[in-house]
């Protein structure tokens, strides 16, 4: 008997969305507002470019409490993904990122408001499918995807 059971159900590709971020944006803020615009209650986020600053935080697991770092200084965007559910109803992004310095060290975590954008194209996938909740989990501390809505028919 499998200890580890992976939870999944197949979506489609509904649209997609491109689109570049004016310098100066909130990068969270600017992809949740088109989230919300565009009703895109499940899907997938990308983004490249680079950051005047940025706030990302780690999640301490033993307290269960985010800690943030701020990043003053211009960095690279070596990678930004995320996903796109519902909490408590309205869209909900989740993103990491792993940004770079002048000299190619790189920082990252948690995306979270206070990141501002240089310049950025970000790629969002509205999938087609069950949506997406997220549930408060006692065990992590975190909102997580309900069980119910991922598991396997």
């Amino acid at each position: 008997m499998e200890k580890f059971l992976m939870s999944r159900k197949q979506y489609s590709i509904r649209r997609t969305y491109i689109g570049r971020l004016p310098e100066g944006a909130d990068l969270l803020d600017s992809i949740t507002k088109i989230c919300r615009e565009e009703g895109i209650k499940i899907g997938k986020v990308t983004a490249i470019g680079a950051v005047k600053k940025a706030v990302v935080a780690y999640y301490n697991q033993t307290e269960k409490k985010y800690y943030n770092h701020e990043l003053n200084k211009p960095m690279e965007i070596l990678n930004c993904t995320g996903n796109v559910s519902l909490l408590n109803g309205q869209p909900f992004v989740h993103c990491h990122i792993t940004l770079a310095d002048e000299e190619g060290k790189c920082f990252g975590g948690h995306l979270m408001i206070g990141t501002v954008v240089f310049a950025c194209e970000i790629f969002i996938e509205e999938y087609e499918g069950e949506i997406l909740e997220r549930v408060f989990d006692e065990s992590s501390g975190l909102s997580l995807w309900h069980p119910k809505t991922i598991l396997m028919e």
